[in-house]
């Protein structure tokens, strides 16, 4: 008995022997290395992805480093080729799939092509979509997730989706044309953020990341920019944000953000080490992709075959006499739809036109790169006092052609080509391509005559058969009421 009790006393000694010694024992925090590739606003350009995945593969090949490839949205609308393609916008996915890439946030001018096709590109998608304030359950397209934790290596990394919602005054929507996206339903960013402060923690994930296309600062406080958004919800471990062209790096309260410009330019690097869930060292880089040198030769073939696909863009339409800056092609894109739409006047936003018009002669790529939109065109009968309100009301820059534009104080006074001041009950016929009354539909009547041509066809229309020989040395006919 007495052997038995020994026994039991030197056991529960041992265990609480072993119990002081685990109370002891500490584990100390892995640190865990992470490299986040990321582009943003390429708008179909693919030259430079063949870069891209070099500078991806030789990455994985020589580092011990987790690798990520990310997106910040605006995929489409700048190139003749993905966006005319037989399936619109294929080929960049179909590139950015053999790249690698892992999440892509949308963008406003990802929804330009309209429902059914925007559906075609996410299913041909390799990689993951994400947005916080989107609902497309409406729309049959697949509906992407508000934000999505990836496993790389040992990190688990949470990605949240946000885009902009700033393109109709009256309406909560992406600056897009509104007919493209009927069914599908936005709803501010500043108003869902919120809802998702704590992922981080239900994710236990190491880093909590904002993958946003919402520009990189706003002029009102009550909207957001990624500044805005590290100021007022400061929950994100970095931010990466699209939507404005610019080259951001910069820390806000004590969030990193990053931005890459645009039409894939650039491309941006973020080497990270991660100790318990927080960000110990970062090291970023802009690749001038322009200037790297070197390439997947595999990928390159492929883009070189999808860039040989179209030898119709190269055709020859015009001259022009010398580099026309935006202005100056504000004042040719005007005068071009108000001669092949036979109106008095014509307008068009500064936003429609996306490129400049070099030197020498013109192809149908070149207005293609200018007016990449696809939007159709429509002709008004409006009177002179219709057409003030719409720019007082709008607020909004536009290039014009047939009349004279001048504000006084605050009215604004219209006049003919000769200077004469028009009557507010004149009516003229208005031709412009239909994204401006789309977003501006107050202002415009509701029997518009939809044309047979896009804007873009209109331009191409008037190089063959108007006039193919352009010269604006110092034209500049905008007007922006103040």
């Amino acid at each position: 008995m007495k052997k038995t009790y020994l026994f039991l006393v030197l056991l529960l000694l041992f265990a609480a022997g072993c119990k002081r010694e685990n109370n002891n024992t500490t584990t100390e925090p892995v640190t865990k290395n992470l490299t986040i590739f990321f582009i943003n606003d390429q708008h179909g350009q693919i030259d430079n992805f063949s870069k891209i995945k070099q500078i991806i593969d030789r990455e994985k090949q020589q580092t011990n480093a987790n690798v990520i490839v990310a997106c910040a949205g605006d995929i489409f609308s700048g190139n003749p080729i993905v966006d005319n393609y037989p399936e619109k916008g294929y080929p960049m996915i179909d590139v950015m799939n053999r790249v690698g890439f892992n999440i892509s946030e949308l963008g406003n001018h990802d929804f330009d092509y309209g429902e059914q096709i925007l559906k075609k590109r996410m299913l041909q998608a390799h990689f993951h979509w994400i947005c916080a304030n989107v609902n497309m359950e409406n729309s049959g397209i697949p509906q992407p997730a508000p934000y999505l934790t990836l496993q790389s290596g040992n990190l688990k990394i949470t990605f949240l989706g946000l885009i902009e919602t700033n393109g109709k005054p009256d309406a909560v929507i992406p600056s897009t044309d509104p007919n493209k996206i009927k069914d599908i339903r936005f709803e501010r960013p500043e108003n869902v953020v919120a809802k998702y402060a704590d992922i981080k923690k239900k994710e236990n994930s190491d880093l909590y990341i904002a993958l946003t296309h919402l520009g990189f600062s706003q002029k009102k406080y009550s909207d957001l920019g990624d500044e805005q958004l590290a100021l007022q919800y400061p929950y994100f471990d970095l931010i990466i944000g699209g939507h404005s062209h610019q080259y951001i790096d910069t820390v806000i309260n004590h969030i990193p953000i990053f931005q890459v410009g645009s039409y894939l330019h650039s491309l941006g690097k973020i080497s990270l080490a991660v100790k318990n869930k927080k960000i110990i060292s970062l090291k970023y880089d802009c690749i001038n992709l322009d200037k790297y040198q070197g390439e997947d030769a595999g990928l390159m073939k492929i883009i070189d075959t999808y860039d040989n696909s179209m030898p119709q863009l190269n055709d020859v339409i015009g001259y022009a006499h010398q580099k026309m800056y935006k202005s100056q092609t504000g004042c040719f894109y005007t005068d071009a739809l108000r001669a092949a739409m036979k109106v008095d006047v014509s307008f068009q936003n500064t936003g429609g036109i996306r490129a400049d018009l070099n030197k020498g002669d013109i192809t149908k790529r070149d207005i293609y790169r200018i007016s990449p939109f696809n939007n159709g065109t429509v002709i008004y009968h409006m009177t002179v006092g219709q057409i003030k309100n719409f720019l007082m009301g709008s607020r909004s820059g536009f290039y014009y052609s047939g009349m004279g534009i001048n504000q006084k104080g605050s009215e604004v006074q219209i006049s003919d080509t000769s200077g004469n001041i028009l009557k507010d009950n004149k009516i003229l016929t208005v031709g412009l391509n239909d994204y401006i009354p789309a977003v501006y539909d107050n202002y415009f009547p509701s029997d518009g005559k939809i044309q047979p041509l896009t804007a873009a066809e209109t331009l191409i229309y008037y190089l063959e058969h108007i006039d193919s020989e352009v010269d604006y040395p110092h034209c500049d006919r905008y007007f922006r009421y103040r």
